[in-house]
């Protein structure tokens, strides 16, 4: 009988350049249900990241050896927008300032309690899937507006050219769409290109 595997564990790159911190962290938190990565430095946790290592969220110290934790925060940022966290000794407001400013969804002061941070992880995790499925819903509307304009633009295009009121040349569109086993939103954009082309030509 099939049963439902259960969901994959939440996997987080931590990066310190204290191995203490890191085993301390690591033990703590993989108790607490985590997939964890340990890197001791930016340039090794982007040699884990070229590995195929793919974290639904990274906790960073501010200060690693050669580029620091801001520094591959906005690395990370370039790589897929992975969500981050910051770690610190300190907590300066300009520090905190521009972790905020690179999307730092937290940023917590060292000493850490692990069974304290585990809900802040777990919150941060929530914050940045809420906002990806907000990307993503914002990507399909554009889509779709898009689509609806180039259809309008080759709806007007079929009116003038062959001198059809706007539900004709609607459904002509749509017949030449399935006869060619087309979608209408790919015929629609071939149409307003070849229209540019000639435009062009013409001048």
């Amino acid at each position: 009988m099939a049963t439902d595997s259960a969901p994959a564990s939440p996997q987080l790159l931590l990066a310190d350049d204290d191995r203490l911190v890191l085993a301390t962290l690591a033990q703590g938190l993989q108790a607490g249900g985590w997939r964890v990565a340990c890197a001791e430095s930016a340039e090794d946790a982007l040699a884990q990241l070229d590995a195929g290592l793919a974290p639904d969220l990274a906790l960073l110290d501010m200060r690693l050896p050669g580029e620091d934790g801001l520094a591959l925060a906005a690395r990370l940022s370039q790589r897929g927008s992975i969500p981050f966290m910051m770690l610190s000794a300190y907590s300066d407001d300009e520090t905190v300032r521009q972790a905020v400013q690179l999307g730092a969804l937290g940023y917590l002061v060292k000493p850490l309690d692990t069974a304290h941070i585990i809900p802040q992880l777990q919150a941060a995790l929530q914050q940045a899937r809420e906002q990806a499925r907000l990307r993503e819903g914002q990507a399909q509307l554009q889509e779709a507006l898009d689509g609806n304009r180039e259809i309008n633009v080759a709806v007007g295009i079929t009116m003038v050219q062959y001198r059809l009121p706007r539900h004709a040349a609607f459904e002509m569109l749509r017949a030449a769409a399935r006869a060619q086993r087309r979608k209408l939103q790919a015929l629609a954009r071939e149409v307003v290109q070849d229209s540019e082309m000639l435009y062009r030509g013409s001048r």
